[in-house]
């Protein structure tokens, strides 16, 4: 009786999950087959699947608009997000090191304030760093996101990081220092292998938020050859009206492709490093 209970109690909780993943995947499944279908059947047809299979999309949308084709907005999004994720995780991981591994005057007061700024909201900062960006010169330039990236702003990556490397036993630098190696060493040629986990889920967060973010690019960006997949879909809906919600449909799947690969591949590395970080943390 009690192992009859515990199937029913198991296949009931399965089939909610079942049904929770099918209603979350459904809006996907949806702009997938509408990325297929004929202009003017995309909001006229009801059925998910179309009734004439086309390309036409595909093709009318990566041609982008008429003096810029849509390989150049993926082409900046990939420049802008690659570079960005890259720097901002060898910046945050270096100043991770510090605030888990090294002594310095004021460590705690410092942390304390960068944990401080997880709670400001980053829409307040949005006016100040547009007149920064607009003294030196950087608007309508890839620099007011790149060079950021280097003074390892990110809050919420440094304390993730800090987390880990705090959960690192540290018999390892110890012994280190003792076969001569200095404090930049430790960090290279220890915590840094170590901490992959923890940089590859920093990298992947970084990546996905750079990629879909669409306030700060258009803000900063304002030449078409500038501009990114998310400034780029959104030419394709017009206030007049004439949209091309076909065009838009089969970008917007195309936009989505990196993200996954990028999640899929490197899935293993960011499930270890949530889990360890939250359990040693």
């Amino acid at each position: 009786m009690k192992r009859s209970s515990t199937f029913i109690s198991s296949a009931v909780t399965h089939l909610i999950i079942i049904a929770l993943g099918i209603g979350m995947l459904y809006p996907i499944v949806w702009l997938i087959m509408a990325s297929f279908k004929e202009a003017n059947q995309i909001f006229s047809n009801q059925r998910l699947l179309p009734e004439t299979w086309t390309l036409q999309n595909y093709i009318d949308g990566w041609k982008g608009i008429h003096v810029v084709s849509f390989g150049t907005f993926f082409a900046n999004s990939f420049f802008i997000s690659a570079t960005c994720t890259i720097i901002n995780a060898v910046a945050c991981s270096i100043t991770a090191y510090a605030f888990a591994r090294l002594n310095f005057i004021g460590r705690k007061f410092w942390f304390a304030v960068m944990m401080i700024t997880l709670m400001l909201p980053g829409h307040v900062t949005t006016l100040p760093r547009y007149v920064i960006f607009r003294m030196f010169g950087w608007i309508d330039t890839f620099y007011p996101f790149i060079i950021p990236s280097f003074f390892g702003g990110e809050a919420f990556f440094i304390f993730l990081m800090v987390q880990f490397i705090r959960s690192l036993p540290k018999d390892m630098d110890e012994s280190a220092v003792i076969d001569g190696c200095n404090k930049f060493g430790i960090y290279l040629k220890i915590i840094l292998p170590l901490s992959v986990p923890a940089v590859i889920t920093a990298l992947l967060f970084k990546f996905l938020w750079t990629w879909d973010d669409f306030f700060s690019q258009m803000i900063f960006l304002n030449s078409p050859e500038l501009y990114t997949v998310p400034l780029g879909l959104r030419l394709f809906l017009d206030s007049t009206g004439i949209s091309s919600w076909g065009s838009m449909f089969a970008m917007s799947v195309l936009s989505l492709i990196p993200c996954f690969i990028l999640f899929f591949s490197l899935q293993r590395y960011f499930v270890q490093g949530i889990t360890t970080t939250c359990i040693k943390g």
